[in-house]
């Protein structure tokens, strides 16, 4: 109870600061980083349809497992430099050389498991482009009536890891094939690419 009264306390307190000094409110999880702040402004909760943003997500998720999402972020160039900007088909085709550049590459997570994954993904990924048209008509399957969610959220503590929806998209990922892409990742990559909004409900970017 008394964790409950600091939550809604800090929530209202820093609400009132932002109106006074007529800024922006975001959601808290974002700090002070200014590529952070960006990421939640312009990216995070937006709904995507493109399936190469889709596959960048995808890969980026997978790279991000076990790491903070802003250190994915800070190296995120780096990922689009080494992964042929994103390109499914190309990534897809990656051979030895290309698994041995990506272990020398300071620009990326040099994780052999990560490497390997990304290439497999991006075989899989096309596999289900083939089966469903779009990777995106794939995700949007799961979803009720095809559609996003935007979820009622008043604090970061009514933010879940998980939910029954990737449980689900995760498992039959899992059962294609592939790597690194279980029902927390899964859904933080629902988050990113807009298939639920998890925005607080008084920030400005939600």
């Amino acid at each position: 109870m008394f964790a409950n009264f600091i939550s809604i306390s800090y929530i209202g307190n820093y609400k009132l600061i932002n109106q006074m000094t007529n800024q922006p409110i975001r959601c808290h999880w974002c700090g002070n980083d200014p590529l952070y702040i960006k990421y939640h402004d312009e990216e995070w909760g937006k709904e995507v349809h493109d399936d190469k943003i889709l596959f960048e997500f995808l890969l980026l998720e997978g790279a991000q497992a076990g790491l903070s999402w802003i250190t994915i972020l800070r190296r995120r160039e780096g990922y689009r430099k080494a992964f042929a900007g994103f390109d499914v088909e190309k990534v897809a085709k990656f051979g030895e050389k290309d698994i041995e550049r990506l272990m020398n590459d300071e620009g990326i997570i040099r994780n052999r498991l990560k490497v390997l994954a990304a290439i497999n993904n991006a075989k899989l990924f096309m596999a289900v482009q083939k089966e469903f048209g779009s990777f995106d008509k794939y995700l949007y399957s799961f979803m009720p009536d095809g559609k996003s969610i935007k979820n009622n959220v008043k604090g970061m503590g009514d933010i879940p890891a998980r939910t029954e929806l990737s449980d689900a998209i995760s498992k039959d990922m899992k059962k294609r094939g592939f790597k690194f892409f279980g029902t927390t990742i899964c859904y933080a990559h629902m988050q990113a690419t807009g298939m639920v909004n998890d925005h607080i409900a008084d920030c400005s970017f939600r």
